[in-house]
Parts: structure tokens; C-alpha cells; sequence
């Protein structure tokens, strides 16, 4: 059993760099047929287990030793547990955390939120990738996860996980030089640089050209905008050259990118792309514990319950709904019942919902997405550039309206029932081994909400 961690790495980079990134588990030691292994979370360990994913690994294993029965049992990361070996030589504080590896500061960047740490990020199941991608990046910058980029839709931490690498590498070395910015902010930068004498540009360059961690939010809003793709694909190369990190955040997959520098999107499709998906219940309900425990603020279970339930949008809503609840909690100095709930937290749970949103706008936002017209979407037309995204629509009419499929199928051309079925399974079939669709739905469904506002 001595070997099973070597072996488990020898039989290739692309299942190690799986183990370790969807489950974030790394290996500690093995004992008889029991493997131990640390987590990031114990409610990561819980949600693996519920799933069935601990003894899918166990098998894993098994098939790639030979050995069999194989346990695993768990420590968690982050806990005051020292490392294999660490205890004879390390000091007795010096345990395995994250704070840990690498010196304490007392210093703060003055770009990054100090409040975003890989400690106050919640790994759930849903996130843990793009968790232990970022943290892959920190640890080892400019090697394997460079470029990285983070996508998905409003409030799901890709900006906390962003600046979480900013703030890690900082405390780790002070003197590294580490720039966080937002697109919007880079292209006024840039503007200005162009605009003024020649030395200003030449420091724009020098500035952005010379840093050890570029960590650059929203690139989407650089689409358009060709002289600023242009600098930052020369800028993203001289960086590459030095093995600087570079971390991007966006809407959307890259190549759903519109009027986007073709050189630059070919580097960044080069590199890790990650997508952070809507949280789970098990993961919001633990975002909100983790909320309350650093607020050292406390309300009922069943108010807990009842915003995990009824807030599946984004991380940032559940935050909101829970700020509040305890702000009106010191406030009336009684506890917060459900009833208190449902009454102060109407005006979020009333943010566009599932019946408001018109067929029109789903056809609409679909079609302008796959350069067709609305018309080819409810046509009898059979060339494939015409039926994907007409399913699509239909999939996506099913799942943001309360309209029936007879009623689906009356605002496509007057489908019959049975047709928009078939592109509702095909499509919901479709998207549990096509993460890039899964994705573009995704995108979609979140541009038809935002269409409405």
C-alpha cells in the first residue's frame, strides 16, 4: 500500500490533475487498506459521500492498484492537524492550513478586498473545481493554471476566488508585484495613456508589462474595443514570457466573446477555463452558516432553511437576505420568525421570477446569441443552424416559464406537443456530457433575466 500514491500519479497528469481539482483531496498516507486524505471543508467531505463520490475514488483506486477494499478516511485541511512528517520538525503551532504556508501580514494590498481568502470561500461540490484550480494557481503561480479564467454569472465568487490568489501570493511575498483591476478600469487607463505624451504610454506599458500577478475582472467588457484587445494581448504575451500568473474573469465562456481580438482569444482558450455554477441548497445553506459564524450573528435553523430554499440567484443575493435578517433582528431585539421573513425579504424574493419572463424575450435573446432571426426559430427550417437553437429555446421556455409544451409549442410555429418534449429530453440529456452547452445555456439564461431588468 506503500506505492498506491505514486501509482495513482503514474498512471497520467490528466487523472492526477483530476483527483486533486474536482475533489480537492490530497493524499496523506495509506495504513493496511485505509488511505487518508485531506479535505478543504468537512461539509465537502459530507456532500462527496451523500453523492456516492468517496467510493467512486475508492474504486478508482482500486482498479489502478490492484488492491482491494479500500477505505478512505478524512482530515480536514484547514483544521489544527500538522502535516505527515511536520511534527518533529516544525514548530508545535505550525499546523496544516492555508494560513500556515506562508508568512503572516499585517500588511493589506491596497487593490484586494482582505475579506477575499480562500479560507472565507465555501467549496461546495458545485464550486470545488474552480476552487482547487484557484488555489492550484496561488500555490504554483505561472506553472500549470496560467492563464486562468473564471466565468459565470453575477455573484457567484469569481472576483472573491480572483483576488483570493492576489491576496494569497501577497502575504506569501510582499514584494511581488501584484495588480488587480477591472476591464472598465484598464481600458480608461489605457485611453488616458494614449491620449497624453508619449512617456505615458511608455509607463502604461512598463507598469503592466513588468508585474509578477495580473489579475484583470470583467474582460467581457473589453468586447468592441480593438486597441485595448491589442494591448492587452502584447502585455498578456510579455508576461507569459516571464511565467508571470495571469487571472481573468468574464460572463461568458471566451469564445462566446463578440468582436473579440482572435490572437488573444486563441491564448486565453489555450489556457484553464472554469466555470462557476449556480450554488447548490447544501452549498447555500453553508455559505449562509459560514456568513453568520464571521458576523458572529445567530437566527433560527428555519430561517436559515427558508432563504437556502427560496434564494437559488447567486451568492451575493443570499448574503443580502441575510444581512438584513440580522440587521432587523437587532433592531425589533427579538428573534427572527418566518413569518418576519417572508414579510422583510418579499422585495428579493420578488426579483423577476419564472412566470414574468415572455417567450418573446427567450426567442429573442436566443436567436441574437446564434446570429439567426426569430422567424428561423419558429420556421419549419431543418438545417442544423436553425433546430439547435430552436431546442435550446424551447428547453430553456420550459425551464423559465410556466408555460405548458402545448403552449411552448404554439409560440414555435405551432408545434406540436410531442416535438417540444423530444427537444426538452434531448437537450436535458445533452447538457449532464456537454459542459461547454451546459455552459451556453447557462449564459443564456442568465442574459433573458438580466434582459428583463
Amino acid at each position: 500500500m506503500d506505492q498506491i500514491h505514486e501509482e495513482y500519479k503514474n498512471a497520467g497528469p490528466q487523472q492526477e490533475t483530476e483527483f486533486k481539482l474536482w475533489f480537492n483531496i490530497q493524499y496523506i498516507e495509506d495504513t493496511d487498506n485505509t488511505i487518508t486524505v485531506s479535505v478543504p471543508s468537512e461539509f465537502l467531505w459530507q456532500t462527496m459521500l451523500k453523492k456516492g463520490n468517496i467510493d467512486k475514488i475508492a474504486k478508482k483506486i482500486e482498479s489502478l492498484t490492484g488492491q482491494k477494499n479500500i477505505k478512505l478516511q478524512h482530515i480536514v485541511s484547514n483544521e489544527n492537524i500538522a502535516e505527515k512528517g511536520a511534527a518533529q520538525s516544525a514548530a508545535p503551532q505550525k499546523k496544516n492550513d492555508e494560513k500556515a504556508s506562508f508568512p503572516a501580514s499585517q500588511k493589506k494590498h491596497p487593490q484586494l478586498n482582505e475579506a477575499f481568502t480562500f479560507e472565507t470561500f465555501i467549496p461546495g461540490e458545485d464550486n470545488s473545481f474552480a476552487y482547487n484550480a484557484a488555489l492550484a494557481a496561488a500555490k504554483e503561480p505561472g506553472k500549470r493554471f496560467n492563464p486562468l479564467l473564471l466565468y459565470g454569472g453575477v455573484g457567484l465568487g469569481k472576483t472573491h476566488l480572483m483576488q483570493s490568489i492576489g491576496n494569497y501570493l501577497f502575504q506569501s511575498d510582499e514584494k511581488l508585484k501584484i495588480c488587480y483591476i477591472s476591464a472598465e478600469s484598464f481600458t480608461n487607463e489605457f485611453i488616458w495613456s494614449i491620449g497624453s505624451k508619449i512617456k505615458e504610454m511608455d509607463k502604461f506599458k512598463s507598469k503592466y508589462r513588468n508585474l509578477d500577478v495580473l489579475l484583470i475582472d470583467d474582460i467581457h467588457f473589453l468586447q468592441g474595443k480593438e486597441k485595448v484587445q491589442e494591448e492587452l494581448f502584447y502585455t498578456f504575451n510579455a508576461l507569459r514570457d516571464k511565467n508571470s500568473q495571469l487571472v481573468f474573469t468574464c460572463d461568458r465562456p471566451v469564445k462566446e466573446m463578440k468582436v473579440f481580438n482572435e490572437r488573444l482569444q486563441s491564448r486565453l482558450s489555450n489556457g484553464f477555463s472554469i466555470d462557476l455554477k449556480l450554488p447548490s441548497y447544501e452549498t447555500r445553506r453553508a455559505i449562509l452558516l459560514n456568513k453568520l459564524k464571521l458576523l458572529d450573528k445567530q437566527i433560527p435553523e428555519d430561517v436559515i432553511d427558508y432563504i437556502a430554499k427560496n434564494i437559488e440567484t447567486n451568492v451575493r443575493d443570499l448574503e443580502s437576505a441575510l444581512t438584513k435578517m440580522t440587521g432587523y433582528a437587532e433592531l425589533i431585539q427579538k428573534p427572527v420568525t418566518i413569518e418576519v421573513a417572508q414579510q422583510q425579504l418579499r422585495d428579493i424574493f420578488s426579483s423577476p421570477s419564472a412566470g414574468t419572463i415572455s417567450i418573446d424575450t427567450i426567442q429573442k435573446v436566443v436567436a441574437d446569441l446564434y446570429t439567426i432571426s426569430v422567424a428561423d426559430l419558429k420556421s419549419k427550417k431543418r438545417d442544423q443552424k436553425y433546430v439547435i437553437p430552436r431546442q435550446i429555446a424551447m428547453y430553456i421556455a420550459r425551464e423559465l416559464t410556466e408555460y405548458s409544451f402545448t403552449e411552448v409549442g404554439s409560440e414555435f410555429g405551432g408545434r406540436d406537443h410531442s416535438t417540444v418534449m423530444h427537444s426538452y429530453d434531448k437537450i436535458s440529456s445533452e447538457i449532464k456530457i456537454d459542459s461547454s452547452l451546459e455552459a451556453r445555456i447557462q449564459l443564456l439564461m442568465r442574459e433573458i433575466k438580466d434582459y428583463k431588468k
